[in-house]
Formats: structure tokens, C-alpha cells, sequence
């Protein structure tokens, strides 16, 4: 089990930030940059500059803890890609955090917490949260704004996400918050996520669909 103690390499890779960390001595030193779709030519160069900077070893470490989606497809692919590709030779354990969990982590103590990210072609990866217990209330989802719901029982709540940085109408108010590696050793430290191996590491996708066809896309323009 890991602790306030450990020391853990962070990647994040399921938005268009390179979102890297080095948590050690209860601290994350973090890199948080836009970079598109240079993930894959940035991600390693920048882990080497991170390592070297605070003088640490990949050898030195007790743990990777890498993005688990819903998010980006290819992004995802990256990050979980080069967590397992260093987690191979140096013997280390990985621990895979959704990042939805991340995301509703922004608002804690709260009874119900929608959290929403951009997961393009005008759809939201979401899922409701009590993070007052650490509790998921519900699945985690994909779809459009409007077939986003109040749980059963709760008569309100607040959001988070990049989804509220968005021209959308959702059933709460939210701030256009989305996590940094720090979030993440959070969770990672907390005991309620397990460690694996690198042959079992996994991603959540919830969408078969990663594209619109052309076709689609030009029926979208020519509604808008």
C-alpha cells in the first residue's frame, strides 16, 4: 500500500494537456502544459527533465500512477503506453485513477458532485459523486448534455469539469476546474485504488466510437 511517504511518477494524458507529476516528501512537483498533439513526442523528454530536476530514479520509485479515462483515446493510449514501458524494467507497480474520480476530488465534503469533461463531437464524459464518503453514484457515462440527470433522491448539486467551460445548459452550476497531478497522488495515496502489474493495467473507455464519419460531420455543419 502506498503512503504519504512514497514516491510516485504522475501521468496524465487524457485532455490536450501534458499533465506530468512527481509526488515525494508529501509534495508533487507538477508540469501542467497545452501541447496538442505533441503528447507523444513530449511526454518522455519532459518524465527526464522532471526526474532530473528533483534528483530521483525511476529506480527510486514506489509507483506510477497514470490516467485511467474516460478520456482521450489516443492520449490515453500514450500515458498508459509509456507508464507500462517504465514500469517494466524498473519492477514498479502501476495504479490506475479514473480521472472523473479526479475531477470530482476538486470538490470535496460535497453530498452530490456532477463531474463533466469535453468528450468532443458535443458529448460529456460524466458521473455523480458523494465525495463526502468517497462514493460513485452513478456509472460512469458519455453522452449529451441534455440526457444528464440528478441522481434519484437528490434534489441538487454542484459540477466540475471542463464540461462548465462549455456553451451547454447542465441540470447543476459548476466551475470549469479539471485536475493536476497533485489530485492525482491524492487518490493514489488514499488507499482506495489498487495496485497492479504492467500486464494488467487498463483503461476505462465508455465509447465504442472515437470519430464522426464525414458524412457526420458535414450533416453537424449544415445544422449549425
Amino acid at each position: 500500500m502506498l503512503s504519504a511517504k512514497s514516491s510516485l511518477l504522475i501521468i496524465d494524458t487524457s485532455t490536450s494537456y501534458l499533465s506530468l507529476g512527481l509526488y515525494q516528501n508529501n509534495h508533487t512537483h507538477s508540469l501542467y502544459e497545452a501541447v496538442g498533439t505533441k503528447q507523444s513526442e513530449l511526454i518522455l523528454p519532459s518524465i527526464r527533465q522532471l526526474l532530473h530536476q528533483h534528483q530521483i530514479t525511476l529506480s527510486n520509485l514506489h509507483a506510477i500512477v497514470y490516467a485511467q479515462g474516460p478520456g482521450a483515446f489516443t492520449g490515453l493510449r500514450i500515458g498508459l503506453g509509456v507508464a507500462t514501458g517504465l514500469a517494466l524494467p524498473n519492477h514498479l507497480p502501476l495504479i490506475g485513477i479514473p480521472c472523473l474520480d479526479a475531477v470530482a476530488a476538486l470538490k470535496p465534503g460535497k453530498s452530490c458532485v456532477l463531474a463533466a469533461t469535453d468528450a468532443r463531437m458535443n458529448e460529456l464524459f460524466f458521473a455523480w459523486y458523494n465525495t463526502l464518503n468517497h462514493t460513485r453514484l452513478s456509472d460512469y457515462q458519455v453522452g449529451p448534455a441534455g440526457s444528464i440527470s440528478l441522481p434519484a433522491g437528490q434534489d441538487k448539486g454542484i459540477g466540475v469539469g471542463n464540461a462548465f467551460g462549455l456553451s451547454i445548459d447542465l441540470p447543476v452550476a459548476g466551475e470549469d476546474l479539471m485536475p493536476t497531478a497533485e489530485i492525482y497522488a491524492q487518490l493514489a495515496i488514499s488507499g482506495r485504488y489498487q495496485l497492479t502489474d504492467a500486464a494488467h493495467a487498463s483503461l476505462h473507455y465508455v465509447r465504442n466510437k472515437i470519430a464522426l464519419t464525414a458524412t457526420e460531420q458535414a450533416a453537424r455543419r449544415v445544422r449549425h
